[in-house]
C-alpha cells in the first residue's frame, strides 16, 4: 500500500515538473483532472503575491473535434502539454478527498526525509474544492518554505468560503480570528494588518438613465493595528489609487474632445486601408458652404482695416463646441489659427473625400491669388500651413489635389490642432514641459505613428481629467502622476485596460470613503519572520473570491436597493495556515 502511494506521488510530481518547465498554460493530468499555471488568481494572488502557482481543478467537458486524430497517431508528448479547449463553462472544483490527495504527493514529495521520492523546487500548489464538507472548504493549498535552498517545512493553506450576507452579527470577531490563529501557531506576538478596497468611481444613476463603462477609480486602503470588523481605515493609512479610463465615457469632461479625435482616428484608419466609414456629423451645412464663409469672413476683415497685419485672424477667437465642451477641464484657446479654425469647420460637416477635395481648392486658390493672407501658428508642420507661409513672400508651390493627398492634408491640420490643445493644458497648467512632451509631439515619424502617439495623450488627459474633476486632487499630486504616465507611453504600447497608480494621502479623499462602504474589506492576523511567517485572514467582499462553486445569499428576496441606509452584503472567506516542520 505505501508502495503504491509513494509510485503515485512520484508519477504525479514528475508530471508537475514537466510543467513547470513548459511554455504552456494547462496541461491534462490522468482523465479528469486539469492543471493549469497562473499568477493572477484574485484571492491567490492576494495569498501569493505575484509568483505563479499550479492550480488544480476538474476537467471541464471536451468539445467534439472534427476530424480527430486517432490516439495512436497522438503523440504522448501531446498529451502532456495539450491545451484543452472547453465548453467555455467556468471552472470546476474537485472533491475533498481528491485534493487531499493531491496535495499529500505534493508534501511528500517536497520532505527531504522521504528518500523513496527526488525532490524537486515546484511552483505552490492550489486545489479548488467542492464546499462538501462541513468546514464548507473551497480552497486547499501548499507551499514549501526553504531556507538556504533545503526545504525545511511546507505551509498548508485552507479556505472557508461563505454566501453573502449584510447582518454583521455574523461575522468573525476580532478575537475570534485572533484565537483562531493561536490554536494553530500558539504564538503571543500577533501583528494585525488591514485592508480596504473603495470603489469611487460609481455607476451614474438619473431617473431612469444608468451610464456603465469599463472606467473604474478604486482606492486601496492598508494599515496596522486593526481594532475591530468593517473599521473605517485611519488617516496614518497608505492609499494607493487605481485609474483605468477608457476613453469616450460620456461622464468624462473630455467627451467632447473624444468625439474631435474620433473623427481625427476615422480619418486615419480610413488612410491605413483605402476606405473610410464617415461619421454622423452634427453640421447640416455643406463643407464648402463653411470653408467659402470662413474666406470671405477674412476677406472682409482685410478690407475693412486697411494695413491689416498677418495676425488679423487672431482676434477672431473660435469659441467652437469642442472648446467649451471641455472648457472646465481645458483652458479656452482664443488662438486658434486659420488652419485650426479650417480644422473646426471640415471635422464636423465632412461626408466624403469630393468634400475635402473642392474645400482645399477654394483655400489654396484663395491663398494662391492673395484674396487672403491668414495667419498661422510658427510651429504648425501640416502643409496647408506651408503654403500659406510661402504666399507670405508669393511663392506658392502646387498642389496636385488628387488620389489621397487631400485627406492626408486634412489629417495634418487635425494632429497639428489637438497636439495645441493639449499642449496648451498639459504646459498651461504646468503639469509637464515641452521637452517631456517631445515624443508625443514629433513630426519626424509618419503621419499613422503621429496618430497613435496622439491617441496616448489624449489617454492621458482622459485619466487626468477624472482626477481634475471627480476627485479634485491637488496640483503636487497631478504632476508627478502626469510624469510617470509620461514615461509609461513612451515604451508601452495604447492600452485602455492599463491600469494606473498613484499614492496618496486619505485626507485627500476622506469625503469619499467616510460615506461609502468598501466594496472589499480584510484583516490578517500573523506571526513569526521571514519565511516561517505564518497568517490568518478574514476577507469581506461584495462579490465571491471564489468562482467555482455557487453561493446562497442568504438575503431576502425583497430588498430595496433605494434605502440611503441599506448595508452592503459581503460574502465571507477565511484563509488559514499551518506549519507542518521536516526537520
Amino acid at each position: 500500500m505505501a508502495g503504491s502511494v509513494v509510485s503515485e506521488a512520484k508519477r504525479f510530481i514528475h508530471f508537475l515538473r514537466l510543467c513547470q518547465d513548459d511554455d504552456k498554460d494547462s496541461w491534462a493530468y490522468q482523465e479528469n483532472i486539469k492543471i493549469s499555471k497562473h499568477d493572477d488568481e484574485p484571492l491567490l494572488s492576494i495569498i501569493e503575491g505575484n509568483q505563479p502557482f499550479f492550480i488544480c481543478e476538474k476537467m471541464p467537458p471536451e468539445r467534439e473535434p472534427e476530424g480527430a486524430e486517432s490516439a495512436e497517431e497522438t503523440s504522448l508528448n501531446e498529451e502532456v502539454s495539450v491545451k484543452l479547449e472547453h465548453l467555455g463553462i467556468g471552472p470546476l472544483p474537485l472533491s475533498i478527498n481528491t485534493a487531499r490527495k493531491l496535495l499529500s504527493w505534493y508534501t511528500m514529495s517536497q520532505n527531504p526525509n522521504m528518500a523513496q521520492l527526488e525532490g524537486h523546487v515546484l511552483h505552490p500548489l492550489w486545489v479548488r474544492c467542492d464546499m462538501s464538507d462541513p468546514a464548507g472548504t473551497s480552497w486547499l493549498g501548499a507551499e514549501t518554505v526553504y531556507v538556504g535552498g533545503k526545504a525545511t517545512a511546507v505551509k498548508l493553506y485552507t479556505v472557508r468560503s461563505k454566501g453573502a450576507t449584510a447582518d454583521e452579527t455574523s461575522f468573525m470577531t476580532m478575537d475570534q480570528l485572533k484565537q483562531e490563529h493561536q490554536n494553530r501557531h500558539h504564538s503571543s506576538a500577533l501583528v494585525t494588518k488591514g485592508w480596504a478596497e473603495y470603489n469611487l468611481f460609481c455607476l451614474v444613476k438619473e431617473e431612469s438613465l444608468v451610464i456603465d463603462s469599463q472606467s473604474r477609480v478604486t482606492a486601496t486602503f492598508r494599515w496596522t493595528n486593526v481594532e475591530k470588523m468593517l473599521e473605517s481605515p485611519p488617516l496614518s493609512s497608505v492609499v494607493t489609487l487605481q485609474i483605468k479610463v477608457t476613453v469616450g465615457d460620456i461622464r468624462s469632461p473630455m467627451f467632447q474632445k473624444f468625439r474631435e479625435l474620433e473623427f481625427l482616428l476615422t480619418l486615419a484608419e480610413g488612410l491605413r486601408t483605402g476606405e473610410i466609414e464617415w461619421l454622423d456629423l452634427p453640421e447640416t451645412r455643406s463643407t464648402v458652404d463653411l470653408t467659402r464663409e470662413l474666406i470671405e469672413g477674412l476677406e472682409n476683415v482685410a478690407n475693412a482695416v486697411p494695413g491689416q497685419n498677418l495676425k488679423g485672424s487672431e482676434n477672431q477667437k473660435s469659441k467652437t463646441d469642442s472648446v467649451l465642451g471641455f472648457s472646465s477641464m481645458l483652458m479656452e484657446r482664443g488662438d486658434l489659427d486659420f488652419t485650426e479654425q479650417l480644422w473646426e469647420k471640415m471635422r464636423k460637416s465632412v461626408t466624403s473625400y469630393q468634400d475635402i477635395t473642392d474645400s482645399l481648392k477654394l483655400v489654396i486658390k484663395a491663398v494662391r491669388f492673395g484674396q487672403i493672407k491668414p495667419w498661422v501658428h510658427r510651429d504648425s508642420s501640416s502643409s496647408l500651413s506651408r503654403l500659406i507661409v510661402q504666399s507670405y513672400q508669393q511663392q506658392v508651390d502646387t498642389v496636385p489635389l488628387t488620389g489621397l493627398t487631400p485627406a492626408i492634408m486634412l489629417l495634418e491640420l487635425g494632429l497639428d490642432k489637438m497636439r495645441k490643445d493639449y499642449i496648451n493644458y498639459l504646459v498651461g497648467k504646468e503639469l509637464t514641459t515641452l521637452n517631456h512632451l517631445s515624443y508625443y509631439l514629433s513630426t519626424q515619424v509618419d503621419l499613422q505613428e503621429q496618430v497613435v502617439r496622439l491617441k496616448k495623450l489624449h489617454h492621458l488627459l482622459e485619466i487626468l481629467g477624472t482626477c481634475c474633476s471627480f476627485l479634485s486632487l491637488p496640483h503636487e499630486r497631478l504632476f508627478f502622476f502626469t510624469q510617470s504616465c509620461l514615461q509609461y507611453y513612451k515604451t508601452a504600447p495604447y492600452n485602455e485596460e492599463h491600469v494606473f497608480e498613484m499614492q496618496i494621502k486619505p485626507a485627500l479623499i476622506s469625503h469619499f470613503y467616510h460615506t461609502e462602504q468598501p466594496t472589499s474589506w480584510a484583516v490578517e492576523v500573523s506571526s513569526g519572520q521571514g519565511s516561517r511567517e505564518v497568517k490568518t485572514s478574514w476577507h469581506l467582499s461584495d462579490k465571491p473570491l471564489v468562482d467555482h462553486v455557487p453561493f446562497d445569499s442568504g438575503l431576502p428576496l425583497e430588498v430595496s436597493v433605494s434605502a440611503e441606509s441599506e448595508k452592503t452584503a459581503y460574502f465571507r472567506t477565511l484563509v488559514c495556515c499551518s506549519l507542518a516542520n521536516f526537520i
